[in-house]
C-alpha cells in the first residue's frame, strides 16, 4: 500500500506545474501590470518562418522553447527567431521525458541545447522548460545546481480539454483564463497545427483590446514578483 501511495505521489509531483523539489519554478508572475507571455513549444519546424512573419505583423515578441536536435537540423530558423527579437528557451535536446534518467543524461540534454541557443545569438539568461512538464528529482537538482529557472505555464488549451482544431475555441479558452502575469503555452509548429496559428492571429488583438501587453518570459520575470 505504501508503495502504491508513493507511486501516486511521485506521479502528481512529476506533473505539477507549480512545484518542484529543488530550485526555482515559474508558472506565472504575480503582478498588477497587464503583461502576458506567449510561449511556443517544440520547434523549429517548417512553419517557423510563417509564424515569425505573423508575430511581426501582430507587433509582439514571444518565447520559443526549442528542441536541440531540431535546432541542429534547422540552424537558419533558430537564428531567425533570435534575430527577430524573440527569446529562446531550452526544451532539451531530444524531448524525452526527464524522469528516471541517468545522472549523465540530464546535463547532456540541457548543455547541448544551451550551446545551440548561444550559437543562434542568445547572450542573456536561458530558461528551461521540461518536455511534457515532467520533472521529479534528478532534473530539478541539476537545474538548481546550475542556477536555472524552470518555466511551466498557467494556460494551455490542449490540457484544458479545448478542441485545438477549432481556432475560436482556443481563443475563448485563453481569454477566459488570462490574467496579469500569465504564461500561455501553445504548439503552433507541429503538423496539423494551422488552427493554433490561426488562433494566435485572433488572440493577440483580442488581448490587446483588453489592455494586455505581450512580453518575453525574461521580461515577465522582471515585471513582478516571481511565483516560486
Amino acid at each position: 500500500m505504501c508503495l502504491v501511495l508513493l507511486g501516486i505521489g511521485a506521479f502528481f509531483l512529476s506533473r505539477s506545474r507549480t512545484y518542484q523539489v529543488f530550485g526555482r519554478l515559474l508558472s506565472r508572475v504575480e503582478t498588477t501590470e497587464k503583461v502576458i507571455a506567449l510561449t511556443l513549444d517544440d520547434g523549429p519546424e517548417r512553419s517557423t518562418p510563417e509564424i515569425l512573419d505573423m508575430l511581426d505583423k501582430l507587433g509582439i515578441r514571444a518565447t520559443f522553447y526549442l528542441i536541440g536536435e531540431r535546432m541542429a537540423a534547422n540552424p537558419e530558423w533558430t537564428k531567425a527567431i533570435a534575430e527577430r527579437g524573440h527569446e529562446i528557451g531550452n526544451h532539451t535536446y531530444t524531448h524525452h521525458r526527464m524522469v528516471f534518467k541517468s545522472p549523465g543524461f540530464i546535463p547532456d540534454e540541457i548543455e547541448k541545447s544551451d550551446e545551440l541557443i548561444r550559437q543562434a545569438g542568445t547572450t542573456g539568461t536561458i530558461t528551461f522548460r521540461p518536455p511534457y512538464g515532467k520533472k521529479l528529482f534528478g532534473l530539478p537538482w541539476y537545474l538548481a545546481k546550475t542556477n536555472r529557472t524552470t518555466v511551466t505555464w498557467d494556460i494551455e488549451p490542449e490540457s484544458d480539454g479545448t478542441d485545438i482544431k477549432n481556432a475560436d475555441a482556443i481563443v475563448a479558452d485563453v481569454m477566459k483564463r488570462a490574467r496579469p502575469g500569465s504564461i500561455i503555452l501553445l504548439h503552433p509548429m507541429q503538423t496539423g497545427s494551422q488552427p493554433i496559428r490561426e488562433a494566435i492571429g485572433k488572440l493577440v488583438p483580442a488581448l490587446k483590446v483588453e489592455g494586455y501587453r505581450f512580453v518575453t518570459v525574461g521580461e515577465l520575470i522582471a515585471a513582478g514578483k516571481q511565483g516560486w
